[in-house]
């Protein structure tokens, strides 16, 4: 019974599951690849703002008097 599991692949199948099972083992290897990458800490500077934006200087001026 293993040994006939371990002869199968995407050769001995259907055509059209063949794309299927391509999809598949790059889906597999996205999550495996995900799960093996080492954690990394969360960085909200990353990701707020630094800064008003264009829409709060239209509204307020560009703050340069004179």
């Amino acid at each position: 019974m293993t040994r006939a599991i371990a002869v199968l692949s995407a050769a001995h199948l259907p055509q059209p599951f063949v794309g299927f099972a391509h999809m598949v083992a790059a889906f597999w290897r996205e999550v495996m690849r995900d799960a093996a990458r080492p954690y990394r800490p969360y960085r909200p500077e990353r990701h707020y703002m630094r800064g008003p934006g264009p829409a709060w200087h239209a509204k307020h001026g560009d703050g340069i008097s004179g």
